[in-house]
């Protein structure tokens, strides 16, 4: 028996075990950094299959790194297990953390024969606090060659666009006084909002059409008799990359301060975390995983001009600045449902999505051993390592 044909009849052997995972993982929606019972699950499965697992690696607790192998060419395959606050797992992270499990339990213990080192890599809070970012500072992907995962969407794309961003807390400070016995000696930090969203409103006119601003308020005061004094909103700033990112948030920036000036109310700005890299989708990689997938009988449809429509921004981004990296999107069947919806949630355990996750988990074990076997590719990722 082949090592590909080994790494499949591995994943059909762990079929019902990967599909139940997925969906407890989504019966049991957790956010970022307090993803316990998702980081246990996964943590538990791959020590089950063969992993050196060590849990909380990087100082997050949720987080950890699962190792089997001693081949030359060390491959991480990245796991996401949070969910949406109020909407759960609508973005299939489910589906990424059993896909993640599957093409690990596949390889470990072919590992050696295809000249790997397999690292499951559990990332938390993708959606908000850039894991991947803190786990590259610590040196979790220190020593690898390459970093795969893929994600469900709507439909399959092998290097879907994904932006840079920025997120980020503004606080208005005012001043409290009665809002109809004597308005005039207040300072309506509410007032503020409505200025720099009203600002940000008029921008969105001289903007790039891959340039991003939304965002919600957090705070908007206590009383309705109350002038407001202590406000908040959450932003989000995107861009194709991060230079054009620097210059967008320059002027979004702006209109927050538009909003303090107006009213006299003073500004703070807090980064919710490191800002995310746009992703650099290695175009080898990329077409070796759409070459494995299309083996499994995926469809890759040409978008034409939506193709290169951005879908939105992960810190996958910042681990692919690092290392030769794919983050290609996995089709479940949901349209007219999209991600960060409640109705593509629902789908997320479909039977279509079970099928997904299965293909996903084997299209990147094949990816893996393919870069391990080919001479000319696994002599360019070994040369990149530490890029």
């Amino acid at each position: 028996m082949d090592v590909k044909s080994g790494a499949r009849e591995r994943i059909d052997a762990s079929r019902s075990e990967l599909i139940a995972l997925s969906h407890r993982i989504h019966a049991h929606p957790e956010l970022g950094f307090e993803e316990e019972r998702a980081a246990a699950w996964l943590c538990d499965a791959l020590d089950g299959g063969g992993f050196r697992v060590e849990r909380g690696v990087g100082d997050l607790p949720t987080a950890f790194v699962a190792r089997a192998g001693s081949g030359p060419l060390h491959v991480a395959i990245c796991a996401e297990y949070d969910c949406l606050p109020g909407i759960g797992h609508a973005c299939g992270h489910n589906i990424i953390a059993a896909s993640a499990v599957g093409s690990g339990l596949a390889l470990a213990r072919l590992a050696d024969d295809a000249g790997l080192t397999v690292s499951v890599i559990g990332t938390p809070a993708e959606e908000f606090g850039g894991g991947k970012i803190r786990l590259l500072e610590s040196g979790a992907f220190r020593g690898a060659h390459a970093a795969l995962m893929v994600h469900p969407a709507p439909i399959d794309a092998a290097v879907p666009p994904m932006l840079a961003w920025s997120h980020f807390d503004v606080h208005y400070r005012g001043k409290e006084a009665h809002a109809s016995g004597f308005p005039e000696l207040g300072i309506n930090a509410a007032d503020a909002i409505t200025v720099a969203q009203t600002a940000i409103g008029l921008l969105r006119q001289h903007i790039r059409p891959t340039d991003r601003v939304h965002g919600i308020v957090t705070k908007g005061g206590d009383a309705a008799n109350v002038v407001p004094a202590n406000t908040s909103v959450r932003y989000m700033v995107r861009a194709r990359t991060l230079g054009d990112l620097g210059e967008i948030q320059g002027k979004v920036m702006r209109c927050f301060e538009a909003g303090a000036l107006a009213t006299g109310a003073t500004m703070t700005v807090k980064p919710v975390c490191d800002p995310y890299a746009e992703m650099l989708h290695d175009s080898e990689l990329a077409a070796v995983y759409q070459r494995n997938a299309e083996a499994l009988g995926r469809f890759f449809p040409d978008l034409g001009a939506l193709g290169g429509r951005a879908m939105g921004s992960t810190d996958m981004g910042n681990v692919s600045q690092a290392l030769p990296s794919i983050h290609p999107v996995i089709g479940i069947d949901s349209l007219p449902a999209v991600n960060h919806q409640p109705e593509f949630a629902a789908h997320c355990v479909s039977e279509a999505a079970d099928k997904a996750l299965v293909d996903g988990a084997l299209a990147l074990a094949w990816t893996a051993i393919d870069l391990a076997s080919d001479s000319s590719l696994r002599s360019r990722l070994l040369r990149s390592s530490g890029r």
